[in-house]
């Protein structure tokens, strides 16, 4: 139970990030968040242990039992989340599912590499639009050359990802009801609200 997740929301409410249920209690036992339940009332850590456990998840202290917080507020961060997705390799697997853009074999991790379509030699650069993910075979296979060069083709075309309906796919697998509320609505109830002009 905590290696489970949590949902990390700042001040405003918006969700910033997804961390272990271990780190979340830990958290709220220092103060530095307050546990959110499905009413969005906020609980610090002994007002939260007092909470009724019946019908949620638990986790045992010496105490007796208390309710695991799926859903913490940070008490002190204001940041708003960032509105594109990071270029990173965890994030170029995540785009592409894990699945290599050349054959279509889904892999583990180990088994794959990033493939710059037009390759570095050519005056590729190192971008969403130009890095994929491949099998080790396939990297091999097309070598330093394009892909109409080694006679490949590309299943889908590389391109920067979207922030809301990436983090949404990602944490479909792992959201939980507690969570969708905070999620539900992200671009269209905060970015995409019609602002007044001249006031």
């Amino acid at each position: 139970m905590l290696g489970g997740k949590s949902l990390v929301l700042n001040r405003s409410y918006l969700p910033i990030h997804v961390t272990t249920v271990r780190r979340a209690f830990s958290l709220l036992y220092r103060g530095v968040a307050k546990a959110v339940d499905e009413d969005y009332r906020t609980f610090g850590f002994n007002d939260w242990s007092e909470l009724s456990t019946a019908g949620c998840e638990t986790i045992g202290l010496v105490e007796g039992f208390v309710r695991i917080p799926r859903v913490i507020l940070l008490d002190a961060f204001d940041r708003v989340p960032r509105r594109e997705v990071r270029f990173s390799r965890h994030n170029i697997f995540l785009r592409d599912g894990s699945t290599c853009q050349y054959c279509g074999s889904r892999k583990p991790r180990p088994e794959l590499n990033l493939d710059h379509v037009i390759p570095r030699a050519a005056g590729g650069v190192t971008s969403w639009d130009n890095v994929v993910c491949a099998c080790l075979d396939c990297n091999r296979l097309k070598g330093g050359r394009t892909p109409e060069q080694a006679g490949m083709v590309l299943r889908r075309r590389p391109r920067r990802p979207s922030w809301t309906p990436f983090i949404a796919r990602n944490l479909a697998s792992t959201c939980y009801a507690e969570w969708r509320p905070f999620l539900s609505g992200i671009d269209g109830a905060y970015w995409n609200v019609e602002l007044e002009v001249g006031v």
